[in-house]
């Protein structure tokens, strides 16, 4: 027996050889074996000439219309492919191990992680009960790809340095607030009726929403009084409270408006444009947990726009 320290070169052929081989010899075809590799037929067959001329022996026999193994090659077949289950054995428990020990972390909003992805984790949960999910929700842009995290989400119009970005969902916006407050103030007929404010905003380096909103309806919102509060989840608590006006994600509140403690201050004036989540990912190669979320994710949200299409909710106004 062949100590662990010796050297394998001289014994072992090309080891493309003996993937060809093993395709081969299972097909009993030199034409599904090719189909299966990806390669021409006349590959194929200078691979097993190849290994034949290494080993001293044919392997195959060539028929009209067939090929059988020798009895050389039926011997060769049952080690070579031993040795490669062994090989992808070995692969799968590193891949697992991987994946199971290093925690995937997604950098995100802590709003749409709340409103949006937290309802839809079990179903990624139960389809890939390997991957350990680590959501970390900040509102920094948490760099990828340099440890801090292997993916984001992010909120905004797509033009971030360095990485890949691409829409996950586009947002529909829009200012609401509480019936009671809507009660209380309005009604409001157009988006120059909000002068009273206030307008609840969550701390940011820009307001793009509002800007986008009040560019698309030509309305001056420099004077109206404001309140800034720390993120998203509070300018919502505090709208449905009767505080004031917050800008409506409808991706967001689409249960509050169902449920009516949310309310749309101004009928028919929505903004839907560039704005939306997207999927950010570092400019390169990502890993194999970190692709199985990004087509999972893919998948769901283009459920929910699909579904919010057949509801009206994104009905053009």
């Amino acid at each position: 027996m062949p100590r662990l320290d010796e050297p394998l070169t001289h014994d072992l052929p090309p080891l493309l050889t003996l993937r060809v081989f093993e395709a081969v010899a299972r097909h009993l075809s030199f034409i599904r074996a090719a189909d299966e590799l990806a390669v021409t037929q006349s590959a194929v067959s200078h691979q097993i000439q190849k290994l034949e001329h290494h080993l001293g022996v044919p392997l195959f026999v060539r028929r009209t219309r067939s090929i059988d193994l020798t009895p050389e090659g039926g011997a060769y077949y049952v080690k070579v492919r031993r040795a490669l289950e062994c090989i992808a054995e070995g692969t799968r428990e590193i891949r697992y191990s991987k994946s199971r020990n290093t925690p995937l972390k997604v950098s995100l909003l802590s709003s749409f992680a709340t409103h949006w992805l937290a309802p839809r984790l079990a179903e990624f949960s139960l389809a890939n009960p390997d991957v350990e999910l680590q959501l970390m929700p900040s509102i920094e842009l948490t760099s990828v790809g340099a440890g801090a995290a292997h993916l984001a989400i992010r909120y905004g119009e797509g033009e971030w340095a360095n990485v890949k970005s691409s829409l996950l969902m586009r947002e529909r916006l829009s200012p609401v607030c509480s019936s009671g407050y809507l009660a209380k103030h309005g009604p409001f007929e157009s988006a120059t009726d909000l002068c009273d404010g206030p307008l609840l905003m969550s701390y940011a380096h820009r307001h793009f929403e509002w800007e986008a909103w009040s560019t698309r309806h030509r309305c001056d919102l420099s004077r109206i009084p404001k309140i800034m509060l720390h993120d998203y989840n509070i300018v919502l608590e505090a709208a449905a409270a009767g505080q004031g006006i917050a800008m409506g994600r409808h991706r967001l509140i689409e249960r509050r408006l169902i449920e009516k403690t949310l309310v749309e201050a101004v009928p028919n004036f929505a903004y839907e444009g560039s704005i939306g989540y997207w999927l950010v990912a570092p400019d390169g190669p990502i890993d194999q947990s970190a692709g199985r979320f990004v087509d999972w994710i893919r998948r769901a949200g283009a459920a929910h726009v699909l579904a919010s299409l057949g509801d009206g909710i994104d009905e053009q106004n």
